[in-house]
């Protein structure tokens, strides 16, 4: 090799942009199911996943597949297709709300400034990729992962935010209760106790028969037998 010759650079690589992930994906759970076929069972899997934008978006989402790759994915798809837009007031939730699907029963209250997520499992997982950062929770039914997650998002869809409150104070404030019309009750005087008059007994009078005198005629017979005595 000539001294002369100039060293090769080998040119620089681009840069490859990472793309960044429009949501967070948290897998919660995966379990293994089977089917009985004729030849025996057919085992496969089920993923639970949750995804977040943590700016009042989430969704849930369950999938099966052969594998466990294969099912995460189909549950992300499907969680997807599934977002939920919620309301969240000063990083809580604006007021108590309870949600219920099937067995499983989740009560979500907020909590000041500081105290951040007290629930857990389940629950605090999908209220972090939401976006709250302080709540309290409890869980008053059924320990199933699935079912408590979809309890979870029912409740977080039951919140209304403040906005909707002020308008219904506006539209009861614009038309008042009108007052009801006073009703006159008229207390009955009692009333004096009439004499009751009997009317008189009807004396029915049996008609008497005459009685029928009969007088004894003397036969022939009887009158010479008076007269014999004699």
């Amino acid at each position: 090799m000539d001294n002369n010759s100039k060293p090769m650079h080998k040119r620089p690589r681009p840069e490859e942009k990472k793309e960044e992930k429009q949501f967070d994906e948290r897998v919660i759970n995966i379990d293994r199911v089977a089917r009985v076929v004729k030849g025996g069972r057919r085992f496969r899997f089920r993923a639970l996943v949750v995804i977040g934008d943590h700016k009042k978006q989430v969704g849930v989402g369950s999938a099966k597949g052969a594998d466990v790759t294969t099912a995460v994915t189909k549950a992300t798809e499907v969680a997807k297709k599934h977002l939920v837009k919620i309301a969240i007031y000063k990083g809580t939730v604006p007021h108590e709300a309870e949600g219920k699907v099937s067995g499983a029963h989740i009560l979500i209250k907020p909590a000041s400034p500081g105290t951040g997520l007290i629930a857990g499992g389940v629950v605090r997982i999908i209220l972090e990729v939401a976006g709250i950062r302080d709540a309290l929770s409890k869980s008053l039914g059924s320990t199933n992962k699935t079912n408590a997650a979809y309890a979870t998002i029912a409740a977080l869809q039951s919140i209304k935010p403040a906005s909707e409150w002020r308008r219904n104070i506006k539209i009861e404030e614009a038309e008042p209760e009108k007052p009801a019309k006073a009703v006159e009750t008229k207390i009955a005087e009692p009333k004096a106790a009439e004499p009751k008059v009997t009317a008189p007994k009807k004396v029915v009078k049996k008609a008497v028969e005459p009685v029928k005198t009969v007088k004894a005629t003397a036969t022939k017979k009887t009158a010479v037998k008076k007269v014999v005595k004699k």
